[in-house]
């Protein structure tokens, strides 16, 4: 006979089951707010203040809840990789590529190749094995992932390098590896990382190498409007703190590929609120594509990965 959960479990349960569903609501709103500040501050300016503004709003919280830091210097330096990985070139490197003119729906679909490339990686480096069910989640996912932006690539295929060059591709590319790379570093290396302290060396390592690149490479000019400031205080509060402690969370408690696949889910709710603040139409088909995401998503999630048996 099983011995019944805990009160503090069951009390947990709830709030457990709606992290993945709230990262990807909150995670969904980078590209927008991208889209509202990027007119008003080059890409890796903007990303330092946003970073400067999270660790403002993060180390008074460290304070006033005494909360510890990392046990050793060798996962600090961990986690400052991780945060150099998942911040820093990933963010810097789509919000460059926009700079250049690479579409934003390009930018999207590249970058939604993450979960593939993730549970890829996941098999040789952390020893998970996926099902066949979940590679077929993947695959689903990607198929949905296409057939929601592929009405915005059409345009843009017949000229792909058309007000665009080559270091746009390379800059999104580089986000794609990062952000994959990232995701399994910290499931690797950081598993013992505390959530708020373990950010503030994220943030601090990613502002660091953002803020070079803005010195080396921008005129950092900014221009303050309202609609500035309202982006920014919706991307610190919503994605650099709340998003991201989420999205650590959830590598912590569960398998890297799982974690990934939720990124599948973030291209159509994005579609989603572009159609609702831009006026961007969704056909039939993107809607099809949301729904195959969905499925996808479901597959990974359901299935167990299970640890490679060494021979």
């Amino acid at each position: 006979m099983s011995a019944s959960p805990s009160p503090a479990a069951r009390a947990e349960s709830p709030w457990l089951k709606t992290m993945p569903g709230l990262f990807v609501l909150l995670w969904s709103t980078g590209f927008i707010g991208a889209k509202f500040g990027l007119p008003y501050a080059e890409p890796f300016t903007f990303l330092f203040i946003r970073f400067m503004l999270t660790l403002a709003v993060l180390l008074p919280l460290v304070g006033l809840l005494k909360a510890s830091w990392p046990h050793s210097r060798v996962l600090c330096a961990h986690v400052a990789v991780t945060g150099l990985l998942v911040h820093a070139v990933y963010l810097g490197g789509v919000f460059y590529a926009i700079e250049l003119g690479l579409p934003a729906g390009l930018a999207s679909l590249l970058v939604g190749l993450q979960p593939l490339l993730t549970a890829a990686l996941a098999l040789p480096l952390l020893g998970e094995r996926l099902t066949a069910g979940q590679w077929l989640g993947l695959l689903l996912g990607l198929v949905g992932i296409t057939l929601v932006l592929g009405g915005k690539l059409a345009p843009a295929a017949g000229r792909l390098f058309d007000g665009f060059g080559v270091g746009a591709l390379v800059s999104v590319l580089a986000s794609l590896m990062a952000i994959s790379a990232g995701t399994l570093y910290q499931k690797r290396f950081c598993t013992g990382m505390p959530l708020l302290t373990g950010s503030v060396i994220q943030y601090l390592a990613a502002g660091v190498a953002l803020g070079a690149g803005a010195l080396l490479l921008e005129s950092r000019e900014v221009t303050w409007t309202m609609t500035f400031v309202a982006t920014l205080a919706w991307l610190v509060l919503g994605l650099s703190v709340a998003a991201i402690l989420l999205l650590m969370a959830l590598i912590r408690r569960g398998a890297a590929s799982k974690v990934a696949s939720l990124f599948y889910l973030v291209p159509p709710l994005t579609a989603l609120e572009a159609w609702w603040l831009f006026d961007e139409t969704l056909g039939p088909v993107a809607l099809a594509g949301m729904a195959i995401s969905l499925f996808g998503v479901v597959l990974v999630s359901r299935g167990q990965a299970t640890p490679k048996t060494r021979r």
